[in-house]
């Protein structure tokens, strides 16, 4: 039998050792280029108008950059606020004043300290220029000044007493990127960049599409996953074919449709969360700048109320749910879906509810005679020729276009429809460059953003850049409950001030919002574990107020802890080494006072 010699053991110890040696310690860092790891793969339908945080007003470009950068106060799984940048806040007897503690742990993914100057910068940034208003400039408005008294405390100072924490919502900017910037406003942003949330672009392509990597600086810990690729197809379709082959790992935004074939498939699992997302009709009323100047092609037979009015009436939202959606969403009213019960106008007697013979009567009394092949003329005598647009990646605006055509022309109106890229609907509807529209708006727990964008003062300025309007509602008797509301601090009375603003939304006819949609998506759970929904219970995965659905993701096999809570093999493989080591040392000892004792 062969001996051990005391090398040979003494050998084996120390390689013992340096195999336990958890592998981050001896590995060099995971890079964007790495393809090690594990990767969660997802679906990337339509354009990204830009990975710019301060421009960037699309949902495919805003669910990216919601994992990158965080906000001073964030949305928790139940939408409740949590600690963000920020780990508590205080305000003044006031109102006016509020102090954001900043603890010195936070850093940015570049290893940099992440301090209240960062927040100083970036609030200072967008008040300072108005281009940096397209994405969040109505978040600012209400700020009279921001003061870091020292890296961790900051003051924020209101002109008036508000009820949103004026922490909430905005994404904060790492202050020695973005400060070197010669025009922030064209910063691409798209490649080995800086954030604060748990996953950081490292590249994009519009071919090859986003590639974001873990950021091991996340103060809650580092994401299970290594990366997160947003590979881009033509529809949902070709996305749902991918799903099923395994060529991705989610798919959000399916139709009713897809999602029902996916049912039952193996190895995948289907999720119909609550959304927090409407679907209107837009109607152009007339598009202006702040000046007054008329932006756009919009048709101007529009600018009359009565005209929008009788649209709406014209339109049986009940059916579209019921036809197009199967049922899977919410029958609507205002802006706030019924996700959000403190703020959402639930009323049973809408006044502008389906009612073609009331809509044609409305027309009849308005003036708008009918020609001889049953289209009405406009105060100028031409015939209601309307343009209807809609995203030719979104099948349900098809669908809905085929069911509005007839209904219109059943009050007198002619439409047309074109279907066209998400990006350039955009870029249209922004500009003005429409009659009626399908959009829609993903909204979060706190109502006071998206009414802001319905103030004269989110208009844009006169070449259609600057602040974004909703749907370019003017209107003074808004305007005043949007501050009413915005300024109440009883929780009762700010709820119904927020259901009168969308009362107003409603009954000016530029938005009829048409359902809010449950969110359909759908995962490979044969190779990832249940993802966290928000709200926990009955929520969506995909599209969430924060990063918790993809920062969640657990492959099968893996630790379910990713709150970067304690972990016990830190604690006992270095013991294990430690112990191994001093073995060793004392082996190596031996040996040595062996030989000295013979010399």
């Amino acid at each position: 039998m062969k001996k051990i010699t005391t090398r040979r053991l003494t050998a084996g110890v120390l390689a013992t050792a340096l195999a336990l040696v958890p592998a981050a310690v001896i590995a060099p860092a995971a890079t964007a280029e790495d393809s090690s790891g594990s990767t969660l793969k997802l679906a990337l339908i339509g354009d990204i108008d830009s990975l710019n945080p301060f421009i960037s007003i699309t949902a495919q470009g805003t669910n990216i950059l919601v994992l990158q950068y965080q906000n001073l106060v964030s949305w928790g799984t139940n939408n409740e606020p949590v600690p963000g940048l920020a780990d508590k806040w205080t305000t003044s007897s006031d109102g006016k004043e509020w102090t954001f503690h900043m603890p010195a742990d936070r850093k940015w993914s570049d290893g940099e300290p992440i301090t209240a100057n960062d927040a100083v910068w970036t609030f200072n940034a967008i008040k300072g220029n108005e281009k940096l208003k397209q994405a969040n400039g109505a978040l600012v408005e209400n700020v009279k000044s921001i003061v870091a008294k020292d890296p961790e405390n900051l003051v924020l100072t209101l002109n008036t007493v508000q009820a949103p924490n004026p922490g909430g919502d905005l994404p904060i900017m790492p202050e020695h990127i973005w400060s070197k910037q010669a025009d922030p406003t064209t910063y691409a942003n798209d490649k080995d960049t800086v954030g604060s949330g748990p996953f950081i672009i490292s590249s994009y392509d519009k071919a090859a599409g986003v590639t974001m990597k873990a950021n091991p600086n996340y103060w809650k810990g580092k994401a299970k996953v290594d990366r997160i690729i947003w590979a881009p197809y033509q529809n949902s379709d070709a996305a749902v074919q991918a799903l099923k082959n395994g060529e991705i790992d989610i798919a959000g935004g399916l139709t009713p449709a897809q999602f029902q074939s996916l049912k039952g498939q193996p190895n995948i699992t289907t999720n119909a969360g609550q959304g927090r997302r409407y679907t209107a009709l837009g109607i152009n009323p007339g598009t202006k700048s702040k000046t007054g100047k008329v932006l756009g092609d919009g048709n101007p037979a529009l600018q009359d109320v009565n005209l929008r009015k009788a649209i709406v009436m014209a339109i049986d939202n009940k059916t579209l749910l019921e036809k197009v959606l199967q049922g899977l969403g919410d029958e609507a009213t205002g802006e706030i879906p019924a996700a959000y019960p403190l703020y959402h106008w639930d009323s049973k007697d809408l006044p502008l509810k389906f009612n073609p013979e009331a809509a044609n009567k409305l027309l009849d009394e308005s003036g708008y005679t009918k020609g001889a092949d049953g289209i009405r003329l406009d105060k100028s005598g031409k015939p209601l020729n309307l343009r209807l647009l809609g995203r030719n990646t979104d099948p349900t605006h098809q669908q809905m276009a085929d069911y509005l055509k007839p209904w219109l022309k059943n009050i007198g109106i002619n439409v047309t429809t074109t279907m066209k890229s998400s990006g350039q609907v955009n870029e249209d509807s922004s500009k003005g460059n429409f009659d009626l529209y399908f959009t829609g708006w993903g909204i979060g727990p706190d109502p006071d953003y998206q009414l802001s964008i319905n103030q004269c003062s989110s208009l844009p300025d006169d070449n259609g850049t600057g602040n974004t309007t909703e749907n370019a509602l003017c209107d003074p008797k808004f305007d005043a409950l949007y501050k009413q509301q915005h300024a109440e601090l009883d929780q009762a009375k700010r709820s119904e001030l927020v259901k009168q603003a969308q009362e107003i939304i409603y009954n000016s006819a530029v938005n009829d919002v048409i359902w809010y949609a449950n969110a359909l998506e759908a995962y490979r759970s044969d190779r990832f574990q249940p993802f966290t929904t928000q709200p926990e219970k009955g929520g969506v995965i995909t599209g969430q107020n924060g990063p918790w659905g993809y920062y969640s993701a657990t492959p099968i096999g893996a630790s379910s802890t990713t709150d970067g809570g304690f972990n016990w093999a830190w604690v006992v493989i270095p013991v294990i080494v430690v112990v191994l080591a001093a073995l060793a040392f004392f082996l190596l000892r031996r040996r040595s006072a062996s030989a000295d004792n013979r010399e």
